[in-house]
Formats: structure tokens, C-alpha cells, sequence
């Protein structure tokens, strides 16, 4: 019957080959277990609470996606859309994290509307190609950034604003981690990341015990056990009404828009890699695919984390040969051990986190080749949204002035076809949400 259901014959796969996709999958995605703590605790949230959010929303997630949709995909809390959870919305924004968790609830809710009734087709088809390969790209950008600063190798510079820190024991043991988890990826280890964290927090441990911490943090790994009860102190901690407020549309907006694409490319990129395709030549039940991933933004903001989303990194256990649901089940099923891992998981310092943030970073610049930089009203449109986004330290700026310099541009050179409605309402938009951020 689970056979049956799963199309076992139609996809030519076995249980073996889908336990071990499903364990290939897990081991390129876990690291989000550890990195989005990190990240989120940063904006006030207790890192063994999110730890607890983050398993639990990967655990449901990836299940849904395993059972409902069939496919092979673990779904997790994004990265990149914590990114703008933290360092956008509540420290550049100003607003608490509570608002931001309903934020995300309600961009979930508006992501499954979006799905059902299918208008998302409309928005997908206004926003052009250009602009979503500089978004994501931009994105990276961002979050190699991030990690670089959490490393404390790039820093503020009165004379140049920013610039390379002065070399140091915590420095130079980053760079370590980060050219030996490099190392690992380019030869495809499995678990490259995660094995790159654990080895650069190992170097990091005689910081502050043997040598001195020039960062003034003391211990950088200071151990507080191996296992604890799960932490679920933020759930339903979200603030539903206080998300409501007018000034926090961009907000529900910008995690609409990125959580959309970020899922969408996903999909496709999986169903080329896997030639995952239905007799129309979509990619296989994307309707159910994109309102699992609408689903797992929802539960995200009950849960206590930044929106759930689909991950590339899936491909992974595709090459192992994973073409059914049953991947991500068993993706899903070992997220949950960890719920009660935080003491161990929590003693993992930034500089160990921040090689993952850098290579992640890596992965999402991808998409800048197939920008066509020879037509320049495509590819200044494109560049300007690509790097505001690292230089304005905002998701959301760079998606804004992205989608306005292309309808500008492109309405004053002639080439109103390029410009269609939808767009022209998201530009509206815009130009308020530039309005309210002041």
C-alpha cells in the first residue's frame, strides 16, 4: 500500500534507497539546527527555545511535504529569511521579536491564500527572471556578510567604514574552520557543514582556557551538559495583532515575496535534477509542494522561528537516488532527537557557526551567472537590487529598489510590455514601504 502510494515502480526506487536519500538530506540540512539559533538569538529570542522551534517546524514540515506532497524535499526554517527576521526586521526596524513571529504567521496565512486560489501564478509571472536570480544572489551576499562580522574578521572602520580586523587567536581559528569545512564540501563529504561547525568549535575550545579571547567574551565554547527537556517557551509567543499594524505590511510582504521564490526555484531546480515532472511538464505537485511550504511558514510563527521554506540542499539525497515522499519523512524523523540536544548544541561559539554562514552564502550566488549583464536594462536593475541588499544590511530595500529602477527604466526606454500590472501594484507598495520605514 505505502508503496502503491508513493509510486515506487512509476518512480523506479526501493525503502533502502529512499532511507538512505532521506539520511543524505538530513545530513546537508542540519545545520540549520544550530545556525538558526544563532541567528535568531540574536534578536533577544533564548537560543534553546528557537532550537526547539527550529526541530519542531522541520519535523512537521518535512513530514507534510513526505506525505502530502510527495516529494523529496526537506523543508526547514530558511536561511536568509532568518537573516531578515533578525538583522531587518527586528534590529533594523525596530520592532520585537514577537511582532516579527506574527509577521511571519501572517505571511504564511496570505502564502496558503496565495496557493489555493492560485494568484501567485500572476505574481511569479510579474516579477522578472533578472531580479530574482539578483535577489537571491543579493541574499548571499547578505548572509556571508553576517557571518563574516559574527566572526569578528571584518569589523567597523572609522576611516572606510568597514574593514579587516586586526588577525588574532579567534580570527585565525575561524579562517581555520572555515577553509577546512571548504575543503569538505568541495569533495562532498557528507555533512560537510555540520562536520566543519563541530571541528572549528573543537579548535575553539582552549579560547580563554590557554589562550586569551581578544574579543573580551571570555570562554567562546563553555560546556553546560548534553541533553536537557526541549525548551517551549516561545510557543505561541507571537504578537497576532500587533503584526497587524500598517507599518509592519512590508515586513509580511518581504517574507511573502522571498519565502515564494525561495520555494519556488527550489522546486524547479529539484524537479530538473530529478526530471520530477508532471504530464504537463511543471514540476511534480507543486500545488501541494507550495502550500506545504506556505503551511510551514504558519506553523513557524506559532512555533517560534522565521518562515519555514524548502531547501536546495535537498538535491543531496536526490543524488542518492530519493525520488518519493519518503525522503523527506525519514529527513524529518531524525531532526527530532536534537529537541533535546540544546546544551550540547549551544556551546557552538560564532566563529564556528559563521564558515556555514559564508558557504551558504556560496551556494546562493549561483543564480548571478544567468543574470544578462550585456543588456543593461536588464542588469542595472538587476545590480542594484543584487548589492543594496549587503550594502543597505536590508532584504527589503534591495527588493524594492530592484522592482523600481526596472519599471523605471524600462517605461522611459519604450519597453512598457516588460512592466505588467502586477507589478505596477507591488510597486505601489514599494514606494509606502519606503515611506513607512522612515
Amino acid at each position: 500500500m505505502i508503496q502503491r502510494y508513493f509510486e515506487f515502480e512509476k518512480n523506479r526506487t526501493t525503502f533502502r534507497t529512499e532511507i538512505i536519500a532521506g539520511v543524505s538530506s538530513f545530513l546537508a540540512t542540519m545545520y540549520i539546527i544550530v545556525v538558526n539559533p544563532a541567528i535568531l538569538s540574536q534578536a533577544g529570542m533564548p537560543f534553546s527555545g528557537v532550537l526547539t522551534a527550529t526541530v519542531l517546524v522541520s519535523f512537521f514540515s518535512s513530514l507534510m511535504m513526505g506525505i502530502y506532497a510527495r516529494n523529496p524535499i526537506v523543508v526547514a526554517p530558511g536561511m536568509g529569511l532568518n537573516a531578515f527576521f533578525t538583522y531587518t526586521a527586528v534590529i533594523g526596524m525596530g520592532i520585537s521579536w514577537q511582532i516579527a513571529l506574527g509577521a511571519v504567521f501572517w505571511a504564511g496565512i496570505v502564502f496558503i491564500l496565495l496557493s489555493i486560489f492560485n494568484i501567485r501564478t500572476y505574481i511569479v509571472q510579474a516579477i522578472p527572471k533578472q531580479l530574482r536570480y539578483a535577489i537571491s544572489a543579493g541574499i548571499g551576499l547578505f548572509i556571508t556578510l553576517i557571518g563574516f562580522i559574527n566572526a569578528k574578521f571584518i569589523a567597523a572602520n572609522p576611516g572606510t567604514v568597514i574593514g579587516i580586523a586586526p588577525m588574532n587567536v579567534t580570527t585565525a581559528i575561524f579562517i581555520t574552520g572555515l577553509l577546512l569545512t571548504a575543503i569538505l564540501v568541495i569533495k562532498n563529504i557528507r555533512g560537510a557543514v555540520i562536520i566543519g561547525i563541530i571541528l572549528t568549535t573543537i579548535l575553539a575550545i582552549p579560547i580563554g582556557r590557554w589562550w586569551g579571547d581578544t574579543s573580551g567574551n571570555g570562554l567562546l565554547v563553555n560546556w553546560q551538559g548534553f541533553a536537557a527537556s526541549p525548551d517551549f517557551s516561545l510557543i505561541l509567543q507571537l504578537d497576532m495583532a500587533g503584526s497587524l499594524q500598517f507599518a509592519v505590511w512590508p515586513v509580511i510582504f518581504a517574507f511573502v515575496f522571498t519565502d515564494m521564490f525561495d520555494s519556488l526555484s527550489t522546486f524547479v531546480g529539484v524537479a530538473e535534477a530529478a526530471q520530477l515532472y508532471d504530464e504537463k511538464g511543471e514540476p511534480r505537485h507543486i500545488k501541494q509542494s507550495l502550500t506545504t511550504d506556505a503551511f510551514s511558514t504558519t506553523v513557524s510563527g506559532l512555533l517560534g522561528s522565521s518562515p519555514g521554506t524548502a531547501y536546495i540542499e535537498s538535491a543531496v539525497g536526490i543524488e542518492q537516488g530519493g525520488r518519493t515522499g519518503i525522503t523527506a519523512i525519514v529527513a524529518g524523523l531524525l531532526f527530532l532527537p536534537f529537541m533535546f540536544l540544546s546544551p550540547l548544541l549551544s556551546v557552538i561559539p560564532a566563529i564556528a557557526t559563521a564558515p556555514a554562514l559564508i558557504l551558504v552564502g556560496v551556494f546562493m550566488m549561483k543564480p548571478i551567472v544567468k543574470i544578462n549583464w550585456t543588456q543593461l536594462d536588464d542588469a542595472i536593475p538587476a545590480f542594484l537590487g543584487l548589492v543594496l541588499i549587503p550594502f543597505s544590511y536590508s532584504i527589503t530595500q534591495g527588493i524594492i529598489w530592484g522592482f523600481l529602477s526596472w519599471t523605471v527604466i524600462k517605461l522611459m526606454i519604450g519597453k512598457k510590455e516588460e512592466v505588467s500590472l502586477t507589478l505596477l501594484i507591488i510597486d505601489a507598495f514599494a514606494v509606502v514601504s519606503l515611506f513607512l520605514a522612515d
